[in-house]
This record gives C-alpha cells, structure tokens and sequence, in this order.
C-alpha cells in the first residue's frame, strides 16, 4: 500500500511555532488534521488521539494569516491547496467572519481498495457507507483511478468540494486518467451530475457525499441509463438510508402497503406493512467500519428486503491484514430441522467463503436415491438471501432430517427404472415437455403411493402440513422449486437424477424456452437472447430490452435465469421493460 500526503504544503500554511512542533512530531505521518479556533488552544488529531500544540491560545491575526495563505472559501465553506489533497474548511459567527479552521490532511491511498476490487470490477453500482474519517473519499479516489487506468473506463468525477482530486484547476495525479468535473455552488451538484451524463459519455461516474433528494433523484436517473455509479452518502449504514426520507430513494425508497387477510396470515405479520418500492440505485452497499473491516451488502434489494422483513441480513464482512491479504467470511442463518419460516430453530456459523468447495452430490447414486445432508455448501451461495430460501430454491430436501432410501427396484440387468415422480403445484405441461425434450427417464404418477421423490412449489409446501405428514409417513422426499419455471424444473429434476448442469447456451434446453413461442415472443427472446450473448456476458456490462407485455417479459425472464444471470422489470406499463445484469 503507498501513500503520498505532501503534508509539508499543509503545514505551510500554519503559524510557525506550530509548523516546526508537527515536522518533528513523532506521529506526523498518521496526523488527520489540525484545528485552529479562535480563543482556543491550538490542536492535532491523531487517529486514536488528540493534543495541544501550544498552550497559547489561537488569536484573530494567526488565523487570517492562515487564510490568506489557502485559496478561496467556497459556498460550502472549503478551500483547499492546489495541486494537494488537502483540506480547509471554516468556521464562522453570525456576520460571517471565519473564527476556526479545520485543517484535514488529504493522502492519495493505492491499494486501498483491495477489499471490494472484484466488486469494481463488476460493473455494478457501489454505496459507500461510514463515520466520517473512516476513508470514503479516499476510497473514491482509489476506485476512479483503478477504473480509469487499469479497466480502461471512460471516469467521470463530480468533485463538488474539490476533495476528490484536489484544488486547483488541474487535477491530482491520484485519480488517474478520470476526468474531474468542478460544481460552482454546492446546491447545483445534481445538476452537474446530469449534465456530466448529457454531455460526457461516461461509463462510470463517482460522486461524493449525496446529501439531498434532487442528488438522489440525479443519481436514480444516472444508473437508469446504464451508467455504472459509485459514490458515498450521509450515513453509516443501510437502516440509516432506509430511516431518512430524503435519501431511502437510493435504496429503492419505502412505502407503506397493505396485506389481504390471507397474505398477512401467511406472513405473520400486520395487515400493513412497510416494503420496497422501486429498485435501487446502488446494487451493492459497503459500510466501512474501519479501515480494514469492511462490511459487504452484494445485493442491497435483498438486504432492504430482509430488514423491513424484521429479520437480520446475512452480509459479507471483508478484512484487510498488514500484509495486503484479504478474508472474507460471512454470517449465514443455518436451518436444522427447519419449521419452513426460514427464521426459526437454527444456529449461525461463520463461514470463510474462500474455502467454500465444490463436491458433487445427488439423490441418486450407486442405483438408491438417498436424501442430501441437511448443510449442502456445494453450490455459492445467493447474495443476500437466507440459508433456508437457497435450500428451498435449489432443490434441496424439504425433510423433516431423517434418511430417506427410494423403493425403486432394478431391471433384470442392474438397470434403474424410470423414477416416478408427484408434481405438486408445478405445471404438468412444463414437466412433459423438459422430460420429452431432454429425454430424461422420469415418470409422472398422480399416486402418492408409487412416487420416488415429489417436486412441489415451495409456497404450497409451506402451507400444506398434510403433504408433508404423508410424505413422512410414506418415506418419500419433498423437493420444492420457488416458481413453475422451464428452468427451474429443469434444473430440479437434473439433481434428483444426478445429471450434472450442462453448459451455458446448451441448445436442448434453449428449445425448451423458445417453445411454442409466437412471432412476438420470438423476437423478444430472440432480442433477449443475442443481449445476454453479445453484450451482458463477454462485456460484464448490464443491458435494458424493449418494452414487453407481462406474458413476454415473464418468458425473457426465464431465459435469461438459463444463463445463470440476474433481471428486473422496471418503468411503468406500456413501458415497462427488463434490464439484465452481469454475473
């Protein structure tokens, strides 16, 4: 990690007795900043501490001296040191005449960001949250400069106080080869934001300290465009975006909605409850603890999801050691012998997902079907969502914990037979056409009596404990798949075969998709198709389709859940479209 601080400039600009004491100050290469109020003794911040420089206190004439040597105030009350990172910012009384200074030190960190590299690189939009002082303009910095120079990315700064890239009209060697774009009044900062998109062609945009609604609004229509967005914003994490009505707009704002009678049953929950209302801005959320812990929020809609749930995220925390190393570990909420609420009877481990592998398991094996253990990390694990969903969502077991073994019987050759499965709430016209397509060797049975495993919807299983009392009673598993969709039901049977995955793009299986598929319908997957293989894979970078109907947009959305691959509808009808993410 280097740093480069030219914390002389700043010290220049001090009385004298104060400079000589800093230059041989022991600790002068971690000061942050130095405070000059009027009155007052004079004093250094350290990062864990704080003294007096001198025991004489600050007079009007030390500092006018002072701001005669920095450059102008500005309507935020800042100024800086041209060609520096450093900071002044001041204090005035009542007729606007500057009685204290706050002079922070600005250092140009490489390496900082080592941490969230891989999420830069995603092409996702990044929140960063923290104290102030913790490092996020630092970590601006450090993000502009690896995006422009080594990604290669056309980088746009909206520096409105000039802490980014420095004071003056040229703009620090810290940030690279991104472009720097000054704000005149701190109140016109959204407008500068717009205009950098109208006018610059950026692919990345960086902002510091969104602080209003029109800001947020401004950052909204940016990453609506298509423009990959990060910045940082007044709070020090998500709960505290979700609590202020100006700024919850970036998390995709909160509304109070409702319930039926029914759906509040199934919850559990008031009849009026508080949820997401639109997307958000930002994808991913970082809440800088410290400056080498790090907490990581991949999906920050699932995040939102979960705290108006009332139920605690499962989040990335992200460390940094003195030798540049990077551990990631993560809080997962393990269901055992879960109850089907994904809240309930479990335990929390911590996992260190660098060491998450891969082994191969299936249901069925040396000609028996065999059901999976309870804690299967064989697949990564959704970000976001809680360790009973990704269960359920998979395929996993639906049991009650105890080992089931199918009474299937083998040919007169050791051959298996078919495998008869029950579906339960999952179209019976999309499981015959999977089977027949992809030739698989499954059976449906509507007798409970003669099935091998059953597949259901999960919905249905939560709410049926009849089902489930009688797959018990009979020894027969419980798979279940979150919605009746080609893929889905592709992929569920594939495990209860123990077939692996294909590969992306398999042709069998895109015929699934693309079956019966009118004129219109063909297009739009046909559009949907060429978008995910031209652009959103081998570019990593997200892409927005026409305008569709519900029906069509449904039919993209399973083919783009083919390719492994994120979507959301967006816009209001006869507008509303899909956008598809990277991987």
């Amino acid at each position: 990690m280097t740093i480069t601080e030219d914390l002389q400039k700043l010290l220049d600009i001090l009385p004298q007795d104060l400079q000589q004491k800093l230059e041989n100050h022991p600790q002068g290469d971690i000061l942050v900043e130095v405070v000059l109020d009027l009155g007052r003794r004079p004093e250094a911040r350290f990062p864990h501490a704080a003294e007096y420089l001198s025991e004489t206190p600050v007079t009007q004439a030390q500092i006018d001296d002072c701001i005669q040597r920095v450059g102008n105030f500005g309507g935020d009350n800042r100024a800086g040191i041209e060609q520096t990172l450093h900071r002044i910012s001041a204090i005035r009384n009542r007729s606007g005449k500057i009685i204290g200074l706050t002079c922070r030190v600005g250092r140009a960190v490489f390496g900082t960001i080592a941490m969230i590299r891989d999420l830069v690189e995603t092409g996702q939009s990044i929140l960063m949250l923290g104290r102030p002082g913790v490092g996020k303009t630092t970590a601006l910095r450090e993000i502009a400069r690896v995006l422009a120079d080594d990604l290669n990315k056309r980088v746009v700064i909206i520096d409105t106080s000039n802490e980014i890239a420095g004071d003056g009209d040229v703009a620090h060697p810290a940030i690279g080869r991104a472009r720097r774009m000054q704000v005149s009044k701190p109140e016109l900062q959204h407008q500068v934001m717009i205009e950098a998109v109208e006018n610059h062609m950026p692919e990345v945009i960086i902002i510091d300290e969104i602080g209003t609604e029109l800001e947020a609004l401004a950052a909204r229509t940016i990453a609506e465009r298509g423009v990959q967005l990060v910045g940082t914003a007044h709070g020090n994490q998500i709960e505290n975006l979700i609590k202020n009505p100006t700024l919850s707009d970036l998390v995709g704002g909160i509304q109070a909605v409702t319930l039926g009678d029914d759906e509040a049953r199934r919850r559990g929950s008031q009849k009026t409850v508080l949820e997401r209302k639109a997307p958000p801005t930002f994808e991913i959320a970082v809440e800088m603890l410290e400056r080498q812990r790090w907490v990581v929020h991949e999906c920050v809609a699932d995040t939102v999801d979960t705290l108006l749930r009332g139920r605690q995220p499962t989040p990335q925390t992200r460390t940094v050691d003195d030798h540049g190393k990077v551990g990631i570990a993560r809080q997962l909420s393990v269901v055992n012998g879960g109850n089907g609420n994904g809240n309930g009877n479990g335990h929390v481990t911590n996992v260190e997902e660098s060491f998450l592998a891969a082994k191969p398991n299936g249901w069925r094996s040396s000609g028996q079907m065999v059901a999976l253990p309870p804690l299967s990390l064989d697949r990564e694990r959704p970000t976001g969502r809680s360790e009973f969903d990704r269960l359920l969502d998979e395929s996993f077991n639906y049991s009650e914990g105890f080992d089931f073994v199918s009474r299937k019987q083998s040919g007169p050759n050791g051959e298996d037979l078919p495998l008869h499965i029950y579906p339960y709430g999952v179209s019976r016209h999309q499981l015959e056409q999977v089977i027949n397509v992809l030739t698989l060797p499954v059976i449906l049975t509507k007798d409970l009596d003669s099935a091998d495993a059953i597949l259901a919807l999960r919905s249905h299983v939560k709410n049926h404990a009849k089902l489930r009392q009688m797959a018990k009673a009979r020894h027969v598993p419980i798979h279940v798949i979150k919605s009746s969709t080609i893929p889905q039901i592709t992929r569920s049977l594939r495990r209860l075969l123990n077939i692996d995955d294909p590969d992306i793009g398999d042709d069998r299986e895109l015929q699934l998709l693309l079956h019966n598929g009118g004129d219109d319908e063909m297009d739009a997957l046909e559009e949907a198709r060429l978008a995910v293989e031209q652009i959103v894979i081998p570019k990593g970078q997200p892409v927005e389709l026409l305008p569709r109907s519900s029906q069509v947009r449904k039919m993209q959305h399973e083919l783009v859940e083919h390719y492994r691959l994120k979507s959301d509808s967006f816009g209001d009808e006869p507008n509303r479209r899909l956008r598809i993410y990277p991987a």
